[in-house]
């Protein structure tokens, strides 16, 4: 246990500032500061509200997370980070944050892709991701099919959406039906009440031209508003629990139906499924009775750690550590559209030493001299 690394991460690519210790694939603090209670009167997430509320919240919720932890900072084996993709101002908090406390600790610095921790964070909950791996990330931002040969190094896209991601429907139909923000978990409530056969919402690129793996769910986003509309513009009700659950049923039927199609193409027989719409109830029912009826494993984290968390990110990194990854230079930068294919930011002096083989010191030179010593 003791030789396994352990590694602080910080993730604040949206409205949640989170911190998270592991060590190895054992969880040992998630400690999240969220925002969006100052976003919700705006109908979705404000980015300079989300930068400020980062910067206010970050050492506290750093200090929470080693208090939580009952592990020292000079203890920590390295610092990770959410490099990207996200808001940039807020990337820019959590990644400025990692530099500071890394170089004041003589620990190495790993800048890591926010996609690739959402697919890492399951080895906390069901041990060692399988090689390759597949996964589908559903969020409010992203909707994507990827195949993982190695978390560290190998992501490759499959497949992503179009326009709308699933999180971002689901926040704009709650909006339409007055639900409030975020739509997400509103809309899992009353659907859960609803008929998912009342309404027959369309199922966007499904047909047998288009992209096996790709997403859309803008076109369902506006056939859910304009039958609201119709509704009201009669003088009708609208059924807000059948509305829910059809719309519900119409997105996880597409994310299941393709990511299934995925993995049997690939001739992959696990399926990871995480991102803030994989704490939906119907998704993850649906994703189970779909997988075992073809001999799919299905692996999806607890609820809690589906959403954005610091634990993901130090997952990823710990896993880096593991693996002797190289670590990233002190010139880092926040990359809001960093490609799912870049699982981390190495450093450039460090990366070809790592590709040839040879053992690096994981700790920058910079920071032997560092301000604890």
């Amino acid at each position: 246990m003791a030789d396994e690394p352990l590694v602080l991460g910080i993730e604040t690519s949206c409205d949640e500032t989170g911190v998270g210790i592991v060590r190895g694939h054992t969880l040992l603090a998630d400690a999240v500061a969220s925002s969006v209670d100052e976003h919700a009167r705006f109908g979705g997430v404000v980015p300079e509200v989300a930068s400020r509320a980062h910067l206010e919240a970050m050492v506290p919720t750093i200090e929470r997370a080693l208090r939580e932890a009952r592990v020292s900072a000079s203890d920590l084996d390295g610092i990770a980070v959410t490099a990207g993709p996200g808001l940039a101002g807020a990337l820019l908090v959590g990644v400025s944050a990692a530099k500071a406390y890394a170089y004041a600790l003589g620990k190495p610095l790993y800048g890591v892709n926010h996609l690739a921790s959402h697919i890492c964070v399951d080895q906390l909950e069901h041990g060692a991701l399988p090689e390759p791996t597949m996964a589908l990330l559903v969020s409010g931002g992203h909707s994507s099919l990827l195949l993982a040969p190695d978390i560290t190094a190998d992501v490759r896209p499959l497949g992503s959406t179009i326009d709308d991601a699933a999180g971002e429907a689901f926040d704009k139909v709650a909006r339409v039906l007055n639900l409030g923000f975020p739509g997400g978990p509103v809309i899992d409530r009353y659907a859960r009440e609803g008929d998912p056969e009342a309404i027959a919402f369309p199922r966007g690129l499904t047909g047998p031209r288009d992209a096996p793996y790709d997403f859309s769910f803008s076109g369902l986003k506006t056939a859910v508003a304009r039958w609201i509309e119709a509704k009201r513009a009669a003088g009708e009700e609208v059924p807000v629990r059948d509305v829910s659950a059809s719309f519900q049923e119409a997105v996880t039927d597409v994310l299941t139906r393709k990511a299934v199609r995925a993995c049997k193409d690939e001739g992959v027989d696990h399926l990871m499924i995480g991102g803030g719409v994989a704490a939906n109830s119907r998704l993850r029912s649906m994703a189970e009775e779909r997988c075992a009826a073809v001999g799919i494993t299905l692996r999806v984290p607890r609820p809690k750690l589906c959403t954005d968390n610091g634990a993901m990110v130090a997952a990823l990194g710990a896993e880096m550590v593991a693996r002797r990854r190289a670590a990233s230079d002190w010139d880092l930068p926040a990359d809001s559209s960093l490609p799912v294919t870049e699982p981390h930011v190495p450093g450039e002096s460090q990366a070809d030493g790592d590709e040839q083989g040879h053992s690096h010191d994981h700790v920058h030179e910079l920071s032997r001299k560092n301000l604890y010593s």
